[in-house]
């Protein structure tokens, strides 16, 4: 089946605090949405790639033409999970229900050719229905009180972070999130609406890098990294 990546970029970013929409913010001579979109389209894994924008985004006509021309975009809407949504449909017309959508962050720009090929690889082949890059938890977790106080450590033995890309076929995964929306389920990823509908995702280990730049430290790290292995 066809694999599409599906780029949601519709959001602010508040906390970064900047002027600029984080998915814009340079990092060593690109911006993020850039460098996501290079790692998917020169992907031979990936078919095909869809950007999801807010309505009065300006920034995306200011990149490479080269980069405009490889992607189909599409309008977003209030929420991650809306825009999302409006991704995979746009995907849907292009390859159909049964492609594959590949949901990847724009703000996370370090995801690695070993770690994209790898997912696909192991997804493809479980019979799980989808799944998602993820680390193991490896620091002591703390669940605090209301004035922040440590109220109990939390048991991290079988405890993972999710990242994406996070990888399921398109039209189940439409479905998962216009019924979670129906039910006004909160949606913090795609596997949250997938696990909704009854699915256990395969958890798929990242071996590279590939932290979500939320903050301006977030940026200083990955720019420091890319310093070192570019």
């Amino acid at each position: 089946m066809p694999i599409w990546g599906v780029i949601p970029a519709a959001g602010f970013g508040l906390r970064m605090m900047s002027d600029v929409p984080k998915q814009y913010l340079a990092l060593h001579g690109e911006s993020m949405l850039q460098r996501s979109i290079r790692t998917l389209v020169n992907n031979p894994v990936v078919d095909g790639v869809v950007v999801v924008l807010a309505a009065d985004d300006s920034g995306f006509s200011e990149l490479p033409q080269d980069i405009q021309s490889q992607v189909i975009t599409t309008l977003g809407g209030d929420t991650r999970s809306e825009s999302v949504a409006a991704g995979v449909r746009a995907m849907i017309e292009q390859a159909g229900p049964d492609a594959w959508a590949l949901v990847h962050d724009a703000a996370r720009p370090l995801l690695s050719t070993r770690d994209l090929v790898n997912l696909v690889s192991r997804v493809t082949q479980s019979s799980a229905g989808g799944g998602l890059l993820a680390t193991p938890v490896s620091d002591t977790l703390k669940r605090v009180q209301e004035d922040d106080c440590i109220a109990t450590t939390v048991n991290r033995a079988d405890l993972w972070q999710a990242q994406t890309p996070q990888m399921f076929k398109a039209g189940e995964l439409l479905a998962a999130i216009n019924q979670a929306q129906q039910e006004q389920v909160v949606l913090t990823d795609e596997a949250s609406a997938m696990e909704h509908m009854g699915m256990n995702p395969l958890m798929v280990a990242a071996m590279d890098p590939n932290f979500k730049v939320t903050r301006a430290a977030d940026l200083q790290l990955a720019s420091a990294w890319l310093a070192q292995n570019s």
